[in-house]
């Protein structure tokens, strides 16, 4: 388990529209053919319980989504 700094969504329709609403702060993709098509993308925290979407901290993203929480994704076990 990880405690990380991020943005936390109860749905992924909820993430969607957070990443959309980076992409459109910062003019990404510039046109259908750029490499780079999202400024940030989200990840699903399946192994919590509830699960729940998430978007990692990054000091560009304060702009648009605000202050950032901490909070804990539990992360699968590395084999050894």
């Amino acid at each position: 388990m990880a405690f990380i700094s991020g943005y936390k969504y109860t749905s992924e329709k909820d993430a969607v529209a957070a990443r959309k609403a980076c992409n459109t702060y910062y003019g990404i993709p510039k046109s259908p053919e750029d490499v780079t098509q999202n400024w940030t993308d989200y990840y699903l925290a399946k192994l919590n319980s509830p699960q729940f979407w998430y978007i990692p901290f990054d000091d560009s993203l304060v702009a648009v989504l605000g202050e950032p929480a901490e909070f804990e994704v539990i992360q699968p076990t590395p084999i050894q």
